[in-house]
């Protein structure tokens, strides 16, 4: 609307009112569009943003890239990837170290399998559920096609069970969420409604430009002073209440709810994605069945305490010194929506 500025409207807010006020983003693409812009900075005292595990990457256990630099090291095997992946470190290496193709989507994957029928072709599906449903149409058009070659890897995961988990096990204080874009509009707004009935935690779905997330802000300030917490929508034109029931109705039929492990967290219920009995078939842990050990985070890396909100990047020894985009230890280095990467990249720890 003409004349609508959302950072004066927050700070008139504000005024006089002392306070804390404690928001938590869970996307990575949304810490990256706080980092880029400034946000942090603007924001009047008082207001603190801190990042939960909103990057798909950086919450992918250890043992996950160990499993596929094990499949890689086998002459029979392609491993096919997004591009982050292949640089976070494993126990004993990086995917990149190994054979492996980059993709844009898991329907590139698919392509290799086909133009490679005496090899076996293993996708590694990593992702959120703005991913899900892509991987389960690739499963479903590689049956169709019949390639007995082609698996993927799981490692999706979901984001309702993750904040359910934030708000009764983690000690810290988060007063309101800014809900990620991409994920609600696969799954609408229903899936996070329980966070503000069950545990008086307002939420906010918003978009990605500045303007978008400051009035995000605004909205849980309001819901805040007002006492009365909800799941409030800003990013209407692309997020339905009910999301994109096509998306869904994809996942849900290739995939099934099962716990899963979460880097830096541990286990969580209900938070992955694993095959349905139809397509066992594709799953690389049923064909290859290797036995990976569970690994720690290196030495003195806080990935887990960031991805918490406990800590913050700089707050790590390693941030920066040892620790750069260039040579990684942690995944929130790594990926390109960790909180590592946006605070390197924009400089707020020299601010």
């Amino acid at each position: 609307m003409p004349g609508y500025d959302p950072l004066k409207e927050i700070k008139d807010l504000r005024a006089g009112d002392p306070r804390p006020i404690v928001l938590m983003e869970v996307c990575g693409t949304h810490t990256m569009a706080i980092a880029r812009a400034g946000i942090k900075r603007l924001l009047p005292p008082g207001i603190r943003l801190i990042s939960g595990p909103g990057c798909p990457v950086c919450v992918t256990p250890t043992e996950v890239i160990d499993y596929a630099c094990r499949l890689a090291q086998d002459e029979k095997n392609i491993i096919v990837s997004f591009g982050d992946m292949v640089r976070v470190p494993g126990s004993s290496g990086r995917l990149e170290n190994y054979r492996y193709r980059l993709a844009y989507s898991p329907r590139d994957a698919l392509a290799v399998a086909r133009d490679n029928p005496g090899q076996n072709v293993i996708f590694v599906g990593v992702g959120f559920e703005t991913t899900a449903p892509a991987v389960a149409a690739t499963v479903i058009e590689a049956r169709a096609l019949k390639l007995g070659n082609f698996f993927v890897l799981p490692a999706l995961k979901t984001v309702p069970p993750a904040l359910g988990h934030l708000v009764r096990r983690v000690r810290i204080r988060i007063d309101g969420f800014i809900l990620p874009g991409h994920v609600s509009a696969i799954i609408g707004e229903r899936p996070y409604q329980f966070v503000a009935r069950q545990y008086g935690i307002p939420g906010c779905i918003t978009g990605f430009e500045p303007v978008e997330i400051l009035r995000g802000i605004q909205n849980l300030i309001e819901q805040i002073r007002g006492g009365k917490p909800r799941i409030a929508n800003e990013y209407r034109w692309v997020v339905r209440p009910g999301g994109n029931p096509a998306a869904r109705r994809l996942m849900n039929r290739v995939f099934r709810s099962v716990p899963s492990r979460w880097r830096g967290i541990g286990p969580i219920p209900a938070s992955g994605l694993a095959f349905r009995d139809a397509y066992l078939t594709f799953d690389a842990r049923r064909r290859f069945q290797l036995k990976i050990p569970r690994s720690a985070d290196p030495s003195g890396c806080l990935c887990a305490q960031v991805l918490l909100g406990l800590k913050e990047p700089a707050e790590c020894e390693l941030f920066g010194r040892r620790c750069t985009p260039d040579e990684p230890i942690g995944a929130c280095m790594v990926s390109s929506e960790g909180s590592c990467a946006a605070e390197y990249k924009y400089g707020l720890h020299r601010a």
